[in-house]
């Protein structure tokens, strides 16, 4: 691995210094605890992605779809207690790369930090399309392309690609201009979604038109069996529940990182999963209907609108927009750490302009330009054909599994090699307590964190024609997440051999 010389390195504490892995301190370190947890709490924005996906889980498995949320958090929880302890010890930005490559080989953490990094990518553009699901239900005058806003129109794809390329052009210019200007925008809108998703529980449910043994019917919303249809439901849960590594990926720009990572990554994640599974059972609750088609359509978006009125309803979705708008800002700024992270070691194209940060802003200026530019381009997927939105929201979050998986397998392979912890410096964090560690629970936890994370990739790269292609004669979309993975895969080779010859 190249390091970059340990010259004019900014002044830190000894305990919080880059320079025991090589690298020199460049990010401005400015961000505190809650900043910390801001940037993994809005990366996972319930409020973005409940609302994205509720309309689709709901469609395939009626209220009993609920049931797969537990499930996933559990899941999820497993993954983030490895990546606490992976922070605690290795807090450099980068986190999924510089985790694989310190457990595993230099090439196999090549290979899970350029996944990684395609899937944020395609994460950022999944979530500007969110937008569709809320402004047009705001004010109609949002739909700027035809009459109909739902986004598996033709209108509301395209109206939906239009509104996201706007957000991006925004998101852009907050991640060039100051981390400390990011940092409060963040913070801001984490404080605003966190409100608005406990007025939206807390209202929904003193509106509730039945009780919870609602989630153990199935409304004959079935298409595949129960099983079938909580599979697929997952997939609402799953596309919400990630993201939490964001508060390593920033571990850099963070006081203390060794103390505060670990506990904002747990911390992101559990106030997001119990928010939003509150945030889906009131929805079920509250629904004026669930036989009339509108929740496997308009999803919550609907459920607010209709059970509390417009006033108040057209009030939280407007929260939910400075959700999905924070939420694509973070998601921006995690793949650009990663970007800089992987071109600071000389392993991307165009290393030495990507690895560059603006000593002023102390922000890394090319990779957010890069990602801005690319997922404003796979937006262009939409304008194509409605199918799209959810190829481009599945596909990334295969992707993101993907790698997940690639930092836990090296890491339970360790475990049971009896090698992990490795040796560090200090066993201490900044404060002088020990580092974050799972003691005698790590094994059973990494365990169930690789085949959670193993099943999960399976379920959601699984090509069902019913859900990728249900109009059929696209067989591209129905093989689009194993088709868009391959060719990730194939690019990444095809470098990696270029870049040996020559």
């Amino acid at each position: 691995m190249t390091t970059t010389p340990l010259t004019d390195v900014r002044p830190d504490p000894p305990t919080d210094s880059l320079a025991e892995f090589g690298y020199r301190q460049e990010l401005h370190r400015s961000l505190g605890r809650y900043a910390s947890f801001a940037a993994g709490f809005s990366f996972i924005s319930v409020l973005t992605t409940v609302f994205q996906f509720f309309a689709f889980g709901y469609a395939f498995g009626g209220p009993v779809f609920f049931w797969a949320w537990p499930v996933v958090l559990l899941g999820q929880l497993a993954v983030a207690a490895c990546f606490a302890e992976l922070a605690a010890r290795y807090p450099i930005s980068g986190a999924i790369y510089q985790w694989s490559s310190r457990l595993s080989t230099p090439a196999f953490g090549w290979f899970a930090g350029w996944i990684m990094v395609i899937g944020q990518i395609v994460v950022v553009a999944a979530a500007a399309l969110a937008l569709q699901m809320v402004l047009p239900a705001l004010w109609s005058g949002f739909q700027l392309i035809g009459s109909d806003p739902a986004p598996t129109s033709a209108d509301g794809a395209a109206n939906a690609a239009l509104l996201g390329v706007f957000l991006l052009v925004l998101t852009t210019l907050v991640n060039v201009v100051d981390n400390r200007v990011m940092s409060v925008v963040n913070r801001v809108g984490v404080t605003a979604e966190i409100i608005g998703a406990v007025l939206i529980v807390v209202l929904l449910l003193t509106h509730s038109e039945r009780t919870p043994t609602i989630t153990f019917h199935t409304g004959g919303a079935l298409q595949d069996g129960l099983f079938g249809a909580l599979l697929v439901g997952s997939f609402t849960a799953a596309y919400v529940m990630i993201g939490f590594d964001s508060a390593g990926e920033m571990s850099e720009e963070t006081h203390n990182p060794r103390r505060t990572a670990p506990r904002t990554i747990l911390s992101a994640l559990t106030a997001a999963g119990l928010l939003g599974g509150l945030i889906v059972l009131a929805g079920l609750l509250a629904a004026p209907s669930l036989t009339d088609g509108r929740l496997a359509t308009d999803g919550l978006s609907y459920v607010l609108t209709s059970s509390l009125g417009d006033g108040v309803g057209k009030a939280l979705l407007a929260d939910v927009v400075v959700a999905i708008a924070v939420a694509t800002l973070a998601i921006q700024t995690s793949a650009s750490r990663m970007l800089f992270s992987m071109a600071r070691d000389g392993h991307l194209p165009l290393s030495r302009t990507l690895s560059r940060v603006n000593p002023r802003t102390g922000m890394p200026t090319a990779p957010a330009l890069v990602v801005g530019t690319l997922a404003a381009a796979l937006l262009l997927l939409n304008f194509a054909s409605p199918e799209a939105f959810l190829a481009i929201g599945t596909t990334c979050i295969v992707m993101l599994y993907l790698a997940y998986a690639m930092v836990t397998a090296p890491l339970l392979f360790h475990r049971l090699k009896h090698t992990w912890p490795h040796p560090t410096p200090t066993d201490t964090d900044e404060t002088g307590a020990p580092l974050f560690t799972l003691g005698r629970w790590g094994l059973p936890i990494n365990i169930l964190a690789v085949l959670y994370g193993t099943l999960m990739t399976l379920n959601l790269a699984w090509p069902r024609a019913a859900v990728y292609d249900p109009a059929g004669g696209h067989w591209y979309f129905q093989w689009f997440t194993v088709l868009f993975l391959g060719v990730t895969v194939a690019l990444g080779v095809a470098y990696r051999v270029g870049r040996r010859r020559g």
